[in-house]
């Protein structure tokens, strides 16, 4: 099998994932949270999509393309466009391979966020419900108040683990490896802040009892 017939087989394999990928995703949910942000940088595609299928197409036209460079003898330009391939036909597949991890960590997201709604809404009905003397209110104001606050810095460090986990997964070895002490320290900074809500949510919990 020469190398034309060995990149359009694989093609077709990425091209039956990609579509799939592409329909599952647009069922999810947290992807309304990446469905802005390019899969890759513009070093390495043309095309600009939160999609995958129209990545898939680019490198099969630049095969197409090759093709055609090999049948006129034009070597430079032909081995300049095979190694173009080479490069984003991998990218694809580790791309294809991460979508599951990146939709976990944009779920969590919007899980954070959504919970904070939810939170926002009980605690304003019960405060529209229910009449506490009038230093039980002021405190409860105040942690309700600090929660909304606490679940919001959970929600942008989740954006931040996410978006950093997006910005690896395109950068070089080196930049990789930056970036992970980066996402290990947002995840650190996550699980101070994780346990400040629990914290905040027992103190609320105590007022309640006292109603």
């Amino acid at each position: 099998m020469n190398s034309i017939d060995r990149l359009s087989t694989l093609l077709a394999d990425l091209y039956a994932s990609a579509q799939k990928t592409d329909i599952a995703n647009e069922h999810i949910k947290s992807h309304r949270l990446i469905e802005n942000n390019n899969l890759f940088s513009t070093g390495l595609f043309i095309c600009q999509s939160d999609r995958f299928l129209p990545y898939i197409e680019e490198v099969q036209n630049r095969l197409t393309k090759l093709s055609r460079l090999l049948s006129t003898d034009k070597t430079e330009l032909s081995i300049l466009l095979l190694q173009q391939i080479e490069q984003q036909i991998p990218a694809i597949s580790t791309a294809l391979n991460a979508n599951i991890t990146m939709h976990k960590a944009a779920k969590l997201s919007f899980n954070a966020f959504k919970k904070v709604k939810i939170k926002k809404a009980k605690a304003k009905q019960q405060l529209s419900n229910k009449k506490f003397a009038q230093n039980i209110m002021l405190s409860s104001n105040q942690l309700y108040q600090k929660l909304s606050e606490h679940y919001e810095f959970e929600r942008r460090l989740m954006d931040m683990v996410a978006e950093r986990e997006l910005q690896r997964m395109k950068s070089s070895a080196n930049a990789s490896q930056k970036i992970s002490v980066e996402v290990l320290a947002l995840h650190q900074r996550l699980g101070r802040c994780r346990r400040a809500i629990s914290t905040i949510e027992r103190d609320i919990e105590q007022i309640e009892k006292t109603r």
